[in-house]
This record gives structure tokens, sequence and C-alpha cells, in this order.
């Protein structure tokens, strides 16, 4: 089953803005029911905002509010009618002019979001330089002032699948995994510990002659 693309940030709104129930609104996200939970009582994704699923398309409000009529029914994500922009084999992706605007605004929600993203992906996704990324990325950039990060599939920059491809690959070359970090206190190898040697007690004295 497919799911939106910013799970947690979707998860995040419908909690505060939907009376679906917890366990659908994990299903739908592809999170567990406890995390959705724990995000209801503010212990997870604390000060995140909000990203509505109508606006990016991943479902429809009519949609939304027949689930809300039934604890059982189960969210489907929409269709997206919206052409897509097709991967070309060799190159830079080409990118309308209209569209070159909103470059920078992309480029700024890529690293944001996705930091493990290398710049010749970033270039590759949505037909932009490495120069560019790095004037955004140190604020150098002529016009930094005026830069919002926003989704480059909202833009209609890429589409979601070479966006959650490319993820997929950097992660993998990585090795980031959403996995609890290691206590620092706790030893790092199976190695019996080593204790002080116990103290030799004196040897008795010999009685005096």
């Amino acid at each position: 089953m497919a799911h939106p693309l910013m799970p947690k940030a979707t998860a995040v709104w419908l909690v505060d803005n939907t009376t679906l129930t917890f366990k659908q609104i994990a299903d739908f996200c592809g999170l567990h029911e406890l995390e959705v939970q724990a995000i209801a009582d503010g212990d997870v994704a604390i000060g995140m905002q909000g990203t509505d699923p109508i606006k990016t398309g991943a479902v429809t409000a009519e949609e939304l509010a027949r689930c809300e009529q039934s604890v059982d029914a189960v969210i489907q994500m929409a269709k997206v009618n919206i052409p897509q922009p097709k991967a070309r084999q060799k190159g830079a992706r080409y990118t309308p002019v209209s569209k070159r605007g909103d470059r920078p605004n992309a480029i700024a929600w890529l690293l944001k979001s996705y930091p493990e993203l290398s710049d010749a992906q970033v270039s590759k996704l949505i037909g932009t330089t490495k120069p560019t990324i790095n004037a955004i990325r140190d604020r150098s950039h002529w016009n930094s002032t005026n830069i919002k990060p926003e989704n480059p599939v909202s833009l209609g920059l890429c589409s979601s699948v070479d966006l959650e491809k490319l993820v997929a690959v950097a992660r993998a070359r990585t090795g980031t995994v959403h996995a609890p970090k290691a206590v620092a206190d706790e030893p790092t190898s199976d190695a019996p510990i080593s204790m002080p040697p116990a103290a030799t007690p004196p040897a008795p004295e010999s009685p005096s002659e």
C-alpha cells in the first residue's frame, strides 16, 4: 500500500484536523499506532509542522470525511491525475522556464528534509547545478532572503516516485536508519569488563627469637 511522502508530518496534520482514529492514521501513513498516539500526546514530532495531505494530492477531503464516519473505514490514497514528469535517461532533467524560479525553494526543501541526498542527486532530480546548491546551503545565493522551502513534487519539478527512489538509494548508501540512538554509557563491546586485582594480604610476621 502506498503512503504519503512525508508520513509523520501528514500524521501531525491528521491528528490536529480530523477525528480519525490512531489506527486509521497509522495505516494511512505507514506508522505504528503507538507512534501516532505519541504524536497526539506531544511526545513525538514536537514542533513539526503538519502537511495537509489534501493539498499535496495524497487524499481527497471527501475520502477523509467518509472515514471519519466509520472507525472501520480504511483511507484510500487518491489517484494522481496530474501528468508526472518523465524521467530522462541521460543528462540533467529539463525544467520548463516557468518553473525555474521555483528551483531554489525546492533545493532548500530537499537540503532540509533529506540531508542524506548528494548534490549530484539533487541536481539530477530537479535540473540544477552544484554551485547553486552550495550557494543555497551556505546562504550566499543572491536571493537567499526570499527562498522558502517547498516540496518539489507539489511544485511540479519532479515526481514523487523519482524522489522516493533517490531517497531510498541515498539512505542505503549512507546507512541512514530510523533506530534508537545507542546509550553513551553502555559498553560498546561484548568483552567482559576487567576488574582490578584484589590486594594481596601481607605475609604474617615471624615470631621474634
